[in-house]
């Protein structure tokens, strides 16, 4: 039998190939039908949540337009907006102690590419919002309903950039629908799906309507759009995870109301729940770069959920979806597992707000590679595959306590417990050449909030023949 621990960087025939790590944040689009406290509470609040994590996304946009309480949107509402950029505005620099930063870029540069852990000004910040489709349904689709967001959208598109941009929808996707029609009328279409394949699209429920019509799901601008390119567009329907965060934050309002309410200027206007506290925050949760998942694979277990590719709620097009059984249960299970740890690093933030000090999460290295980006190993049958992150730092000086697990929905194989020590240890099974699984580094520190860390490691196992020696 052989054993191999693996190297940390690549050489040609190695058992290890790392991806250089992406150090530029995630782009992101977000869709939010925010409005007062009394009608929309819960987008203030997944709105302040959003900008206390400014530091790991590239806000392109964040477009006020309609929802399930709004239509037509009323412009006025989108004062709500600014009262949380405002307060964004005199936490920043509190916030930017976090990471050591101690100026902003200049705002031509701040348009530019983003880097990982940069705080943006609130003048960046303020660019960024306006105002999306103010009506609903694929019936308004057309000459006139082009929108500054709509415009936006396409824009961005056009950038020389080859990151992918996530349309994170809070209210409806009118204005992305918006947006591809009049790249139809524009485009060919090659031209189209090269543009299709740069977007991505999680949609918390189906929110193109008024409530009362939720069912209604041809309606909808997004049924048209799941139809009409089915074929080039990522599309994630929750059915669960924003349900789970609207009910668990019920549960623990106390939490909030000790550790999110009056912390920093952000914490005195994030409000009380009305229906329920943030149910569209899983939207950039499944984009959060904390080394859990890969968003590009809704398969892959994340803070926003887990989902599969089938029939969707409306039973006639298809989605990254789940709704059904038995993947909202599994769904589900994650959800309520992973809700201490995203609550904790939220409210940690928000005492870095409050007063510029605080825990930070630790830094995982395994086998030598440090960073987020997913680990992959290839191996052989019968071979002992080691990793080892006794490596791993805290910032703070904080002890780390391990997890390792496998995700058995996105493995071919099963292995052994692999335990809570800095270094696991497994061996590959004979029989399975050709299949893979996933695990999961998971840390916590043992500092204020416990916080978590997390890295993928994804194993291959490859034939005989294909032996490196």
């Amino acid at each position: 039998m052989k054993k191999l621990l693996l190297p940390a960087a690549f050489i040609m025939g190695a058992a290890v190939v790392q991806a250089t790590p992406d150090d530029l944040k995630p782009r992101v689009v977000i869709m939010t039908d925010i409005g007062p406290a009394d009608v929309e509470p819960d987008d203030n609040e997944s709105a302040v949540r959003l900008l206390a994590y400014a530091d790991r996304f590239e806000i392109e946009a964040i477009c006020t337009t309609i929802g399930w309480n709004c239509d037509p949107y009323p412009e006025d509402w989108a004062v709500y907006l600014d009262r949380v950029i405002e307060a964004y505005g005199k936490d920043v620099h509190n916030l930017m102690k976090r990471s050591g930063q101690e100026s902003f870029l200049n705002i031509e540069e701040e348009n530019g590419k983003q880097q990982l852990g940069y705080w943006p000004s609130t003048e960046y910040i303020a660019s960024r919002a306006m105002m999306g489709s103010r009506r609903a349904g694929i019936g308004v689709i057309g000459e006139d309903n082009d929108s500054p967001g709509s415009e936006q959208i396409i824009r961005l598109l056009n950038e020389d950039d080859d990151r992918p941009i996530w349309v994170l929808s809070w209210g409806g996707s009118n204005t992305l629908a918006q947006a591809l029609w009049r790249l139809q009328q524009q485009c060919t279409p090659e031209q189209l799906a090269a543009y299709l394949h740069k977007l991505r699209i999680y949609t918390i429920t189906d929110q193109d309507m008024q409530y009362s019509m939720r069912m209604q799901r041809d309606y909808s601008s997004h049924q048209w759009m799941r139809r009409e390119f089915k074929d080039d567009l990522l599309f994630i329907w929750d059915e669960s995870a924003w349900l789970n965060q609207n009910g668990l934050g019920v549960q623990n309002w106390d939490k909030y109301a000790s550790l999110i309410q009056g912390k920093g200027e952000m914490g005195k206007v994030y409000p009380t729940y009305k229906w329920g506290v943030e149910g569209d925050t899983p939207s950039f949760l499944h984009v959060m770069p904390n080394g859990l998942n890969n968003p590009d694979r809704p398969e892959q277990i994340g803070w926003g959920g887990y989902h599969v590719y089938a029939l969707s709620p409306d039973s006639t097009t298809y989605a990254w979806t789940n709704w059904h059984a038995p993947v909202k249960g599994i769904s589900d299970a994650y959800e309520k597992r992973f809700y201490p740890d995203e609550f904790s690093d939220f409210a940690a933030r928000m005492q870095w707000a409050d007063t510029g000090a605080g825990n930070v999460n630790p830094d995982l290295t395994i086998n030598g590679i440090g960073g987020i980006a997913p680990i992959n190993i290839y191996a052989l049958p019968g071979q002992t595959v080691t990793l080892d992150a006794s490596a791993s730092t805290d910032r703070d000086g904080d002890n780390i306590r391990f997890n390792w697990w496998l995700q058995p929905e996105v493995s071919e194989f099963s292995v052994a417990d692999l335990g809570e020590a800095p270094v696991a240890q497994f061996l590959i099974p004979e029989g399975t050449a050709g299949k893979s699984i996933q695990i999961v580094c998971e840390a916590h520190d043992d500092g204020p909030f416990t916080l978590p860390a997390y890295r993928r490691i994804i194993v291959s196992v490859l034939p005989q023949a294909m032996a490196p020696y």
